[in-house]
């Protein structure tokens, strides 16, 4: 098996490239590097990559960037680059939402839409339901963005539906839900909850943290797109939940971040930003039907292994 991974030094994308990898496959990974935070944590994500001989590392910028000849030969094309940040989307960084979203993902769609045989499997967010009411929140309800983050990873959905429409193309949406654990992005709230209880700073909550949020652990997220990459058969235009399937509240995590540090924390609350949903919770249904699939990793343990990874990065 040969498999690309688009943002492949990101989050996410890193621990996707390891364990396709590990399972014998090997792997074109493609990151341009964007400035959303820093490229030094970016290059430490491919530490453990970089050595493999079946790994392939590709500098380029999917919306400016020659294609066809890095998508020749895949079997499955895993798209996770994005520009992300439900806060960071208003204002004038806007155009580089529409750029690293909407326009990357239209120049990969053009790479790809006459492979027959191609898989595309398209990590998109949580965030293109906005504040659904309904919860457990299921596929089928109708997409509500929040934040201009939220309609333009629902533009890339639609821009993958029209093309598999047209081309027959075999897409494959997963809609991530708060992804959290080692590496992750250091604008996202439980990495800075985290950070600032190992240095006992202040932490700073926005809106009185009865907001609740269904935390996914990454290598459950990473376990649910390696499986939907081997399924045999998609059901055309059907976008599949990965959520944690337990939401908990802002308080209730930061509570057992102080009991794991041992510690009282110095909590701070502010007005609740635009943008900011008052609740996520996915159906898992579809993805336990679809891909056999089941979050396994608990909050807990999750956070745990976050808060070794965020004090190896400190020292």
């Amino acid at each position: 098996m040969r498999s690309l991974v688009t943002g492949c030094a990101g989050f996410i994308g890193s621990h996707l490239t390891e364990a396709l990898l590990d399972r014998g496959e090997s792997v074109v990974g493609i990151d341009c590097f964007n400035d959303n935070y820093g490229r030094d944590q970016k290059l430490a994500n491919l530490r453990h990559v970089r050595d493999w001989e079946a790994f392939e590392f590709v500098p380029i910028d999917l919306a400016s960037g020659e294609l066809q000849d890095l998508t020749d030969g895949c079997d499955v094309i895993f798209h996770l680059a994005a520009e992300p940040g439900v806060r960071s989307g208003w204002g004038p960084r806007y155009g580089q939402f529409l750029r690293n979203n909407v326009l990357a993902t239209q120049c990969l769609l053009e790479a790809v839409k006459d492979r027959a045989g191609t898989a595309l499997v398209h990590a998109s967010s949580s965030s293109v339901y906005g504040g659904s009411a309904a919860r457990p929140t299921r596929e089928d309800v109708l997409a509500a963005p929040a934040s201009p983050y939220g309609q333009t990873k629902l533009s890339a959905e639609h821009l993958c539906a029209v093309y598999a429409d047209a081309y027959g193309l075999d897409w494959r949406c997963l809609r991530y839900f708060t992804v959290y654990g080692p590496r992750q992005r250091p604008d996202m709230a439980l990495h800075l909850f985290l950070r600032a209880a190992l240095e006992s700073a202040p932490i700073t909550v926005f809106g009185d943290g009865l907001q609740t949020r269904d935390f996914t652990y990454v290598a459950d997220v990473v376990e649910a797109t390696v499986a939907a990459g081997d399924a045999a058969a998609w059901r055309p235009l059907e976008p599949v939940n990965v959520g944690g399937g337990a939401p908990v509240s802002i308080s209730e995590t930061l509570d057992l971040i102080g009991d794991l540090c041992g510690r009282s924390l110095d909590i701070r609350h502010l007005p609740a930003q635009a943008g900011d949903v008052a609740d996520t919770g996915a159906d898992i249904e579809r993805a336990r039907d679809r891909l056999g699939w089941k979050p396994t990793t608990s909050l807990s343990d999750g956070l745990g292994r976050e808060l070794d990874w965020v004090s190896s990065v400190l020292v």
